[in-house]
Order: C-alpha cells, then sequence, then structure tokens
C-alpha cells in the first residue's frame, strides 16, 4: 500500500476521532447547563411555594414580609444572623412584599421582576447564583470501627 494512502486513512481516522471527542465534551457540557437550570427551577419553584404558604395568612404587608423572611432563614437553615444573611434577607424583601401584593389582588405587584431583580443582585455580589445555596451538602461522617 502505498504511504499517502495510509497517511490519508489515519489523517481521516483522528480527524473522526477529534469530531466525537469535541462533541462528547460539547453535550456533557450542554446536560450540566441543563441540569442545572432544571435544578434552579426546582428549588425556586419549591422556595417560592413555601413562602407563598408562609405569607397567605398575613393580614398586612409587614407581617407577610416578617413571615416571608422567618421561613427563608428556616429553609435556608440560618439559625443566627450575620451581616451577609442580613444583606441577603434585606434584598429579599421586595420580593416578599411582591408576593403578598400580587396575592392581595394588586395588579401593579410584579412577584417576577421582582424575584428576577434579587436572583441578579445575588449574582453580582456573591458571584455564584443564589441558588446554589440549598445544594445539600453531606458533611463527611468519621468512620469509627468497633
Amino acid at each position: 500500500m502505498p504511504a499517502s494512502f495510509l497517511l490519508e486513512l489515519r489523517t481521516s481516522a483522528e480527524a473522526a476521532k477529534a469530531a466525537e471527542t469535541s462533541f462528547r465534551h460539547e453535550a456533557a457540557r450542554q446536560i450540566a447547563a441543563l441540569e442545572q437550570e432544571r435544578a434552579f427551577a426546582f428549588r425556586r419553584l419549591n422556595l417560592m411555594q413555601l413562602l407563598g404558604d408562609a405569607i397567605a395568612p398575613a393580614e398586612s404587608e409587614d407581617i407577610a414580609v416578617a413571615s416571608a423572611f422567618a421561613a427563608l432563614r428556616t429553609r435556608l437553615g440560618w439559625n443566627a444572623d450575620s451581616e451577609a444573611r442580613s444583606e441577603v434577607i434585606s434584598h429579599f424583601g421586595p420580593v416578599a412584599l411582591a408576593m403578598f401584593r400580587d396575592s392581595s389582588g394588586d395588579q401593579s405587584a410584579d412577584t417576577h421582576a421582582a424575584l428576577a431583580d434579587f436572583e441578579h443582585w445575588y449574582s453580582e455580589t456573591r458571584g455564584s447564583p443564589f441558588w446554589t445555596l440549598f445544594e445539600q451538602q453531606m458533611p463527611d461522617t468519621p468512620v469509627v470501627d468497633f
């Protein structure tokens, strides 16, 4: 066989291998992005459902916002305050207020916009999406041999 023929086949095989590898990397990247998008969407749904339940019995805006803050703190496991946590809670206030006004029939309330603004603020100031706070990290447990 001529060497040039084998070289063409080798080049073709290497190009096919590179195309497959590139496709697999891109597919893995897209799957990871979609997985994160799905996880955040369900975290968003679950939190807003929880807050809606907390706000529902409130008779005033102040009570609604306080109830939402308490539910958020509980959901995040924030038993103690810190400056960073207080900042997050205070920036979440417009979301709780919009939810209460929206549930009260206020046509000017825009819960979607308030939540989007909060998510944007959190991402810009913290450098990560708000929804990563809800990731459940399993603590390392020591292995005890009896």
